[in-house]
């Protein structure tokens, strides 16, 4: 009788280490999209300085101001999943790029100090969405590996833990670049 209940308390104990360990690696799952949201913010409040600062030398540029700021705003719609979230930031990426091809075209605003200010924010900002984007898909991979592992996988399914899925890149931006002179 001591023996069973020795067993049963063991294995309770296991049972709430297990649930808890669960729980931890969930939220960090959590907390690594939030960073990677809050890089995204910070490059959406950055994003309508950097067009006002372009507008008053590339007036004519209209367009790809309007594609600029229209990317932008597809980025923060709301109940998008973070892959959509992905893809929209790609877009976004994409028509800044045409933003900054502006600046060649226009000596003036290519020395400008805020636009030069404005970009390497930009540019800083870029790399820590690329760092919190790998923090993301690492902490998914723990988290999995987490759920389907054996005994961990038989508590994970009885309380509803679910996979999750990592971030991933469209196949049109693993393509090689062609550079041509």
């Amino acid at each position: 009788m001591i023996y069973l209940l020795v067993l049963i308390v063991l294995l309770s104990v296991f049972w709430i280490f297990t649930y808890n360990s669960l729980i931890k690696y969930r939220n960090w799952v959590r907390e690594s999209w939030a960073q990677i949201d809050v890089q995204l913010k910070r490059r959406y409040d950055l994003i309508p300085n950097l067009v006002e600062t372009v507008k008053g030398y590339a007036k004519h540029e209209q367009e790809t101001l309007e594609k600029v700021i229209r990317a932008r705003n597809d980025l923060v719609g709301t109940g998008k999943s973070p892959q959509e979230r992905v893809d929209a930031d790609i877009a976004l990426t994409s028509t800044l790029r045409s933003l900054f091809a502006l600046a060649e075209a226009y000596p003036d605003l290519k020395a400008n100090q805020n636009f030069m200010m404005l970009q390497e924010e930009l540019s800083g900002t870029e790399n820590k969405i690329a760092y919190a984007r790998q923090l993301y898909n690492n902490t998914i991979m723990k988290y999995n590996t987490k759920i389907q592992s054996f005994p961990t996988n038989l508590i994970a399914s009885f309380h509803g833990f679910t996979e999750e899925s990592m971030l991933e890149i469209p196949e049109r931006e693993r393509e090689n670049i062609q550079v041509r002179f």
